[in-house]
């Protein structure tokens, strides 16, 4: 199912919105970098992103080192090359943000 990418204006305001977060040098994703006292807290973090993930259905691309844990959030039902940066970015990430 197709899903609208945000317009410039959409994304500037989004980014306005959101602290923490960066938009990706082609404005088709977002990204965040956060870091934790130790593996454990990291570890129980993703798990919590991971529920709120699949209650969204809406996945992020993620990676773990220890105690950091970077996140990027773009959706690939956004027609034409694939991905752009939709509403469903914004929720998730505004979710994530809830967590801490």
């Amino acid at each position: 199912m197709a899903v609208a990418e945000l317009t410039d204006a959409e994304r500037e305001a989004v980014m306005q919105e959101l602290t923490g977060w960066g938009l990706r040098d082609d404005g088709k994703a977002i990204h965040c970098r956060f870091e934790f006292q130790d593996f454990v807290g990291a570890f129980g973090f993703m798990s919590s992103v991971a529920i709120l993930a699949e209650k969204q259905d809406h996945h992020p691309e993620w990676f773990n080192v220890y105690n950091k844990v970077e996140v990027t959030l773009t959706t690939h039902d956004v027609p034409g090359e694939g991905s752009g940066l939709s509403q469903r970015d914004v929720q998730l990430a505004k979710a994530i943000d809830a967590l801490l």
